[in-house]
């Protein structure tokens, strides 16, 4: 099927105050990431290359070597293998996120 409701997909825990509804094809796998105030994606490190942009809200992203305080509309982009972390403090925030190759993981 070509087109999704993200409202029908059942969203899926990945810290305490995190969430995700996912979407994939064979070579890429969208995420709607969803978190809570004061809520923390340790860091953390994968294979899949990962790139994103900030559509709702405030978080903090650690990506190698480099921070950033991210704003809507701001985009990053992860090489595989590269140790990045985010968190929120009082905002709650959401993004978008895609996979080349899609996580599987993250298909549920």
């Amino acid at each position: 099927m070509p087109f999704y409701d993200i409202s029908e997909r059942e969203a899926k825990e990945i810290v305490p105050g995190g969430r995700i509804r996912t979407f994939w094809g064979d070579k890429s796998l969208l995420a709607i990431v969803e978190l809570d105030s004061h809520t923390e994606v340790p860091a953390h490190a994968h294979s899949n290359e990962q790139g994103g942009i900030l559509l709702e809200g405030e978080m903090e992203m650690g990506i190698g070597i480099d921070t950033r305080v991210l704003k809507p509309g701001d985009v990053y982009i992860i090489p595989g293998n590269v140790q990045h972390w985010a968190r929120t403090e009082i905002s709650r925030a959401k993004a978008l996120d895609i996979f080349s190759p899609a996580r599987e993981d993250y298909k549920y």
